[in-house]
């Protein structure tokens, strides 16, 4: 099997909001926030402003994996196919070879070429491996490649750099379970796995967590599509008090040497300073 990886890249989603505009947004839901019981009281006697305490807030950039590849397979395979004939036929020839009939039918021994293709574009929660949901339309929003120095300056402006929890490697080796599949096949004339793409995306989030009569709920901010939704996260929930702040991503020499004994692939190092805000 021939497996070529595409180069790999980071590219940063540009935010569409600000800081200000999210959470206007996201406190007309701080009541949804916290629950059921507190929307329908709500209803009954609306709470004050004053009881809802903003204490945190966070603008991060959360990653994600787009793995596109096309996976090509070329094989011959003999096969017995039966054609079916009129009751008053005895016998067959084909290319000058006699076939005697048989219950109305006459067996052909073929030599079959085959050719499959096969395209796949999955999106990957990069904190926990798994393919997630299409996220396709996050990307007509404009990107900006993304440098260790780029992800350093949006730390030094209080963005918190959410780094990814699986590897490259991780999801190329999730898509390669997914694609090859046993052929039966005489003979294998072509495997390719190409793949396309192998990108990390950094989406903007906000994240705001209020407190009320001694308890806490989150409401995050899309900073792309500007969809609010409760029961979010802020970053402390999503990957603890991490300290080590450098990660390597690897497409994988692993990955690739199991097709390809010797192949190297140039492993990025991306330098992210992490640091956890309050008010």
């Amino acid at each position: 099997m021939d497996v070529h990886l595409a180069e790999e890249r980071m590219l940063v989603l540009q935010d569409q909001f600000n800081m200000d505009h999210a959470e206007g947004r996201a406190s007309t839901k701080k009541i949804d926030a916290f629950g059921a019981l507190a929307k329908v009281a709500g209803f009954l006697s609306r709470p004050k402003d004053d009881e809802f305490e903003l204490i945190y807030r966070e603008h991060r950039l959360q990653p994600f994996w787009r793995v596109a590849c096309t996976f090509v397979s070329a094989y011959e395979r003999h096969r017995d196919h039966a054609v079916k004939l009129a009751p008053e036929v005895r016998q067959v020839a084909i290319a000058g070879e006699t076939h005697q009939v048989v219950d109305h039918a006459v067996t052909l021994h073929v030599l079959e070429t085959c050719r499959e293709e096969t395209k796949r574009d999955i999106y990957f929660d990069a904190l926990t491996g798994q393919p997630g949901a299409d996220l396709t339309s996050r990307l007509r929003f404009p990107t900006i490649p993304a440098t260790e120095e780029s992800l350093a300056a949006f730390t030094e402006n209080g963005t918190v750099v959410v780094p990814p929890q699986a590897t490259s490697s991780v999801v190329v080796r999730e898509v390669l379970g997914s694609l090859v599949n046993k052929i039966k096949a005489d003979k294998v004339l072509e495997e390719t796995v190409t793949f396309e793409a192998i990108d990390l995306y950094y989406r903007p989030v906000y994240a705001f967590r209020y407190r009320r009569q001694g308890k806490e709920a989150v409401v995050e901010f899309d900073g792309l599509t500007g969809d609010v939704r409760t029961g979010g996260a802020t970053f402390e929930t999503y990957v603890g008090k991490i300290l080590e702040t450098r990660f390597l991503l690897d497409a994988g020499a692993e990955v690739a040497n199991l097709f390809l004994p010797g192949a190297t692939l140039v492993k990025v190092l991306v330098a992210k300073g992490m640091e956890l805000r309050s008010r």
